[in-house]
């Protein structure tokens, strides 16, 4: 059992004996009104997509899923296929079906995500905590200006527009939390 307020993209309920994606979920709490989370969701059966509004305390049966190792192996449009780390299977997946974990999807990347199943069918791909993105494109440092936690806008390979410290130059690697969209540092790798 899940309440509302630990519902996340990616993460797998049963309504009505129907499996239901997590596409989007976006956490809400205004000053009189309680908390609640905005929740897109996908039918894994039917493909059907909804929109729906859960208090944080609602309690909501999850699916426990299978989770296999997988990477990219290649794009061809909106088609995403991922291949099986142990036993190199090929897995394919619409941009729609990994749409909370797409801003970070791009041609190359390395990093080894995990593939989720439901009843032996690939629904989902979640990608780790931290990844390593290179920026392709942003502004120079605004000479001066030392005040405090100074971001600015920069835009990595696939597109992706991040904000990141004032210090950080095009070309170089930087580290972003997959969870709340954030960065976190300059990267090791280089």
């Amino acid at each position: 059992m899940k309440t509302g307020k630990e519902i996340k993209p990616g993460t797998v309920l049963r309504i009505d004996n129907d499996p239901w994606l997590v596409q989007k979920a976006e956490f809400t709490k205004s000053g009189r009104n309680s908390a609640i989370m905005k929740t897109k969701l996908k039918n894994l059966l039917t493909g059907y997509k909804t929109e729906t509004v859960y208090g944080a305390d609602d309690k909501l049966d999850d699916v426990i899923l299978d989770r296999k190792e997988a990477t990219l192996s290649f794009i061809n449009g909106d088609s995403y296929t991922f291949m099986d780390t142990t036993d190199y299977t090929m897995y394919e997946l619409n941009a729609e079906d990994i749409e909370a974990v797409l801003p970070y999807i791009e041609e190359g990347m390395e990093d080894i995500c995990e593939a989720v199943f439901f009843e032996e069918r690939l629904v989902s791909v979640e990608l780790p905590t931290t990844i390593s993105r290179q920026v392709v494109y942003t502004e120079n440092a605004a000479r001066g200006d030392t005040s405090g936690k100074v971001m600015k806008p920069a835009k990595l390979k696939n597109g992706t527009e991040i904000q990141v410290a004032d210090f950080i130059q095009i070309d170089e690697w930087i580290d972003i939390d997959t969870r709340d969209n954030s960065f976190k540092g300059r990267s090791k790798k280089a």
